[in-house]
Parts: structure tokens; sequence; C-alpha cells
């Protein structure tokens, strides 16, 4: 039997339960300590899910000093999110935070430093890489057949009516949502940022206080251009939150429907003014694949720190996802196109 590795989860709104739920399934995982800055709400959440000998508190030094975790699992507010981490590791621990790793760069990259100082692994959360379908999707990619790619499109439109600080949000689509994009763009391209232009605006008739539409276009490595059309006030034939995609290469186009449908095709013959074309054969599921959102994340995360492996989503790599966000915004303040830097 494995030993058991203990956890301290700091942060215990409503997405914590997914993460609890994640905690008591994973074999040789043992919660010690549940922080949040209202003591009252991570007492709640140790009786909703049965958990009695579970330590709580609202301090997280005093939380480290007492349970001496070997994780922490950061779930608190993204302004929040260097702070807690960088004491985290300084305590010794290795630390998986929600999205985004941080509230800016500078902040961002205090985590990556403080991480490498200290020898341990930081990794964020990005669920949507644990779909088995962009898992498909990238195998397909890897088959060679669509050739060297060109472009990548995605498409993300959502009415998403919300109440509280989102409705109030300066950059609401980009900050809040976004990410999970640009990170799915550059596992599917395979790919990373180098440039990007941005337009951002709040269309007529939005119930936000500002802009919750951007269209953003990023030169990546490789002379790929990757183009992001989102919106968060898109009213009818919504998107998946997983958005919908194209991908061309110099020898076939995918798609993929942000769900299950992967369809691509090749060119055989050039006639007249198009050539005929022949459907490819998309990957099917497998089981050796990355999948289980949320929960396949936490597990491959504990895995990681186990076995000495470095997760998929370490801060050093993840951080270039942020850095996406934070060019886009900086391009839709100036007007002009902006490197992408990390």
């Amino acid at each position: 039997m494995s030993e058991t590795l203990t956890v301290v989860l700091v942060g215990c709104g409503a997405i914590s339960d997914g993460w609890l739920k994640a905690i008591a399934g994973i074999e040789d995982l043992a919660l010690v300590g549940l922080v949040d800055l209202d003591e009252e709400v991570a007492a709640k959440q140790a009786l909703k899910h049965d958990l009695p000998e579970v330590v709580v508190g609202a301090d997280l030094k005093e939380m480290l000093r007492q349970t001496a975790p070997v994780l922490v699992f950061d779930l608190t507010v993204p302004a929040a999110h260097a702070d807690v981490t960088v004491m985290a590791l300084e305590h010794g621990c290795h630390v998986l935070g929600e999205k985004p790793m941080a509230d800016s760069m500078d902040n961002a990259r205090r985590a990556v430093e403080a991480a490498e100082r200290a020898g341990r692994c930081y990794a964020v959360m990005q669920n949507r890489r644990y779909d088995p379908n962009i898992r498909r999707l990238r195998r397909l990619i890897d088959t060679g057949d669509l050739g060297p790619l060109t472009t990548v499109n995605s498409d993300f439109y959502i009415g998403l009516h919300v109440e509280g600080f989102r409705r109030h949000m300066r950059h609401v689509l980009l900050l809040d949502m976004a990410i999970h994009t640009f990170d799915a763009a550059r596992l599917i391209s395979g790919a990373d940022p180098v440039s990007v232009y941005c337009k951002e605006w709040n269309p007529s008739g939005s119930w936000y206080d500002h802009d919750a539409s951007a269209i953003a276009i990023f030169e990546m490595t490789g002379g790929i251009v990757y183009c992001y059309r989102g919106s968060w006030c898109g009213e009818g034939l919504m998107t998946p939150w997983e958005s919908r995609w194209r991908i061309i290469g110099q020898e076939g186009t995918a798609t993929w429907d942000g769900v299950n449908g992967i369809e691509a095709q090749t060119p055989t013959e050039v006639i007249g003014y198009h050539a005929t074309l022949a459907d490819l054969a998309v990957p099917n599921p497998d089981p050796n694949d990355r999948g289980g959102g949320h929960a396949g994340q936490i597990r491959d995360f504990v895995d990681c720190v186990r076995e000495g492996r470095t997760p998929e989503t370490i801060c050093t790599d993840n951080i270039k996802s942020l850095a996406m966000v934070f060019a886009a915004i900086e391009s839709a303040e100036k007007g002009l196109p902006v490197a992408v830097r990390w």
C-alpha cells in the first residue's frame, strides 16, 4: 500500500464540493484540514461531507503548522492564489491550485519562483485537458494526417446570467473564462503564443457592466494563427463550454463540436476548382487518455507527487496560458498587437 498523503484544502466555497468528493475517492489520500476566511463556512463543509476528524480554521499559516500536510489544494479567489501558493510552498507542500494561477503576471512569476526555490511541485487546475474527446482530437493531429497545422479557430458563445462580482468585473470573459479555451488551444495546436491582437466590447443589451465579448487573433509558434471568438452574453444556439473548434492543416481539416463529434477530411485529387475529399479515421476513445475532468486531474496530480512525475499543467508551463489572457487584455486596452511574455 502506498504511503498516505495528507492534504489541506483552502477556500471552501461552492467549488470545493467537487474537490472534496474527488479527495474522498482517492486511495491513500487523507484530508486533514479545511481553511476559509470564514471559519463557519469551513465547518459547514466538514459537516456536509461527513468529515468529523478534519481540523477547520481561518488561518492557513496556523493550519500548516498544526497539520503539516504534504499537499495543499488552493480554491481561493484569484487575488489570493499567489499568497496562498507561496506560503504553502515555503512550508514544503506541493500545491494544486484552481485557475487562473494568479491575478497578474508578476504574481504568477512570484509563485513559479517560490516553487523553484522550494523544489516542490506547483500545478494549476485545467480540467478541460481532462476531457477524453480533446485527447482524441490531439491524437488525430498527432497522426500527421492533417499535415503541419496552419490555423486553429474556436468559438465560445454562452448566455451566462449571473449575479455577484462577475456582473461588475472588468474583462470578465477574458479574465474569468477564456483561459480555459486559450489553454485548450495550446494543447490542440501543440504551439505556444507569440503575439496577439484583441478587440473587446460590450454588446448592446448586455447585462454586464463591462466588456463581455472578445475576438483575439494569436500568432503561435510554427506560424500557426489561432483565432478566439467569444461572448458571455450571446443568447441562443449556445456552444458547449468546451467551445467549437476548426483545425486546418496543409493536408486537411478537422472539426470538433466540443462534445463527442470529431470529423476530419483530406483532399485526394484536385478536379477543377475543388479537390475531392476523403474522410479521415478519427481515433476511438482510449482508456489511457486523460479524463475525468476535475477529479481526473486531482488524481493525476496526486500520482505525479507519489511517482516523481511532472504534471502536464506544471506552473512553468501553465503560465504561458495565463500570459495569453493578460496579453489579450493589454492589446484590447491599447488597441494594438502586443507580444505575449511570461
